[in-house]
């Protein structure tokens, strides 16, 4: 009986005959490093190097409007200055109320458009394709999209606000008015990536057996009972894992913010991307922004593991 074609043999026919000797002697998971080891160099190549630069500049005055001034070390002198920052401070503030309202917000929404979807009504298929639609949109086409709609004077948003309050259009303005400035970036984060949540929630719900649903009729579970009981459970690690991927995109959200509202008016929706941008690109404190950057990465990605705990332990249940 023939031997099975191995990878190697099959790379060895494609190769000139020097080089194909030696591949026939190589096993395929050897192969297989030859070939994807050049890709893991260069990603980590891309990766690292800024990482480990940023981190180098992080302990340095240094400017990059002045590539040509002395360079000191700091020390740990920007880090302190940032913890110690009410500026910071405040714009983490403004992190965290959009995250945190962005999040709940595309989570229920999501939630019950996944529902409705998966009861494959007539016409679901259309429904579905104009949910999808907002999340096909660039960020600068959003952003420049809904600053029109928020025009006091001739915005869309004004006036569908004034047809349900009775509140004439031009005597508010969303992301002119400190209080409604904030909601105004939330609005439209959810307006854009709520399908992304409904999609991911979606594959949950039609993952669950349907055996489940109908032992639960038999015991005369009432559809509350099911819910909570079956649907819930199965689809939390679902939810959980869009939380997470939006919860990281949303902390370091900057195009939509900087379209909207450029961290205005004052500073009412300067989050932590807005106010390393000025650090960085506007006042030119390199080493600074360096440092701002690495505490930001530093508490994605220790909330995120600890996060990534939370959802193991939930899929292990």
């Amino acid at each position: 009986m023939a031997q099975p074609e191995t990878l190697a043999d099959r790379a060895a026919e494609l190769t000139p005959a020097p080089i194909a000797g030696t591949l026939r002697g190589l096993s395929d998971r050897a192969l297989a490093w030859i070939f994807i080891t050049p890709t893991i160099l260069l990603l980590l190549a891309i990766n690292i190097f800024p990482l480990v630069w940023t981190i180098r500049l992080s302990f340095t005055n240094y400017r990059a409007n002045r590539p040509n001034a002395e360079v000191r070390n700091v020390g740990i002198d920007h880090y302190l200055s940032i913890l110690t920052d009410p500026d910071i401070w405040a714009a983490m503030q403004a992190t965290a109320h959009f995250v945190f309202w962005t999040l709940l917000l595309q989570t229920l929404i999501g939630f019950a458009l996944a529902w409705l979807i998966d009861r494959r009504f007539r016409g679901h298929d259309v429904v579905t394709t104009l949910i999808l639609i907002p999340m096909m949109l660039s960020p600068a086409v959003v952003g420049n999209f809904w600053v029109f709609l928020y025009q006091p004077q001739m915005g869309l948003f004004n006036y569908a606000v004034s047809f349900f309050t009775g509140i004439p259009p031009s005597s508010f303005e969303m992301i002119g008015s400190v209080k409604l400035a904030p909601w105004a970036i939330i609005i439209v984060d959810t307006w854009m990536w709520t399908p992304y949540v409904m999609l991911i929630i979606l594959a949950g719900l039609r993952s669950i057996p349907e055996y489940l649903y109908e032992a639960a009729e038999v015991d005369r579970a009432s559809a509350w009972r099911q819910f909570w009981r079956i649907t819930v459970p199965m689809v939390l690690p679902f939810v959980m894992l869009a939380v997470l991927f939006r919860g990281i995109e949303n902390f370091k959200m900057f195009d939509m913010v900087n379209l909207l509202t450029n961290g205005g008016p004052g500073s009412t929706t300067e989050v932590a991307s807005i106010t390393l941008k000025r650090e960085a690109f506007e006042k030119w404190r390199t080493g600074y922004s360096s440092a701002f950057a690495i505490i930001l990465f530093v508490a994605v990605f220790g909330l995120a593991n600890v996060y990534v705990k939370a959802l193991n332990a939930v899929k292990s249940r």
